[in-house]
């Protein structure tokens, strides 16, 4: 009998405190940095994003995100056998003991669950599905928890506009769980680390002490023009895996970094922008956290029904990229 994964429970969280573009606005300008809504609208399609208090960690955005999916899901916490949790803002610096970890313990999972941080950046929702999907196709595991989850307004430079407008902070869960059904239909995950460079955040540790920028860097015209490039490309990789056609997407949730990058891969797709999960404007790029966001967003709104083929794809740090098909 052939196993697959399949969705069955989505959740997010969002913190408390919205952000507006004009609020932002004014908080920069005193510190001489000056942009304005229509600037970051008209550039990025962002009116609002959320930023977490200063005791808030990535995992305790996850934690209420993961719940959220497990009651969809209706699971305990115990009946999850492993979590895959996706940031690139983990609560530790250096990244151990792992949010994920962090999350297994604040959740109270005492059962047997493995538990492992993946760090694509922005693609690693999808990497973490791509691995969910391999280790239950395998007989490994049954329930896994995917999570991704983040703290950006932790590592942005406030003097830098081309940056801090952008991001916000979030998480967004899946259940993926063994199934009879066909669930999780075709993935795909690439690495170029040539790009580096484009999209880092360069600061290193050596004795205590860090060496260079603590903030994130982005080259946007050269992470804009590879991100139009290859996100159609690897949406056609796993359409084709699965025998399908872009007729046959009833959503495209691509990352939420652009709009105008989203509304160029759903052109070169031909996938209608109605058809489009949109989110950018109210969260900002939350990074791993923005697919299942706006995956759990539309499930609960009754956008997405069961049965239905939801394309997922996503460009990130490193550089990485990929895609997921699923059907609801």
């Amino acid at each position: 009998m052939t196993i697959y994964g399949k969705i069955i429970g989505t959740g997010s969280y969002l913190p408390p405190r919205r952000v507006t573009n004009d609020e932002l606005a004014a908080t920069l300008a005193a510190t001489g940095v000056e942009t304005s809504d229509e600037w970051i609208k008209t550039r990025s399609g962002i009116v609002a994003r959320h930023y977490a208090d200063a005791d808030v960690q990535s995992s305790d955005l996850a934690v209420e995100a993961a719940r959220n999916a497990l009651d969809m899901a209706k699971l305990a916490p115990n009946d999850v056998d492993m979590i895959i949790l996706a940031t690139t803002t983990p609560d530790f610096f250096g990244g151990f003991p792992s949010t994920a970890c962090v999350v297994q313990r604040k959740l109270g999972i005492t059962s047997n669950c493995a538990a492992v941080d993946v760090q694509a950046v922005c693609s690693g929702f999808v990497y973490a599905m791509s691995m969910a999907d391999s280790f239950i196709r395998a007989g490994v595991h049954k329930n896994i928890l995917i999570i991704g989850a983040e703290t950006y307004s932790r590592i942005v430079d406030f003097k830098d506009r081309t940056t801090c407008v952008l991001f916000g902070d979030g998480a967004g869960a899946v259940v993926v769980s063994a199934s009879k059904e066909p669930g999780i239909l075709a993935t795909k995950m690439h690495a170029d680390g040539s790009y580096g460079d484009i999209l880092c955040l360069p600061g290193k540790l050596s004795n205590g002490a860090i060496e260079g920028s603590a903030f994130l860097y982005m080259d946007g015209t050269a992470v804009f023009k590879l991100a139009v490039t290859v996100l159609d490309k690897v949406g056609m990789e796993v359409l084709d895996a699965a025998g399908m056609q872009p007729s046959d997407v009833d959503w495209l949730i691509p990352h939420q970094a652009n709009i105008r990058i989203m509304q160029s891969s759903a052109k070169r797709l031909h996938i209608p922008t109605e058809r489009v999960v949109v989110t950018v404007d109210q969260h900002g790029n939350t990074s791993a956290a923005s697919i299942p966001l706006a995956l759990d967003t539309a499930v609960r709104d009754g956008r997405i029904k069961p049965g239905q083929n939801i394309l997922m794809a996503a460009i990130g740090g490193g550089l990485t990229w990929g895609a997921v098909l699923a059907r609801m």
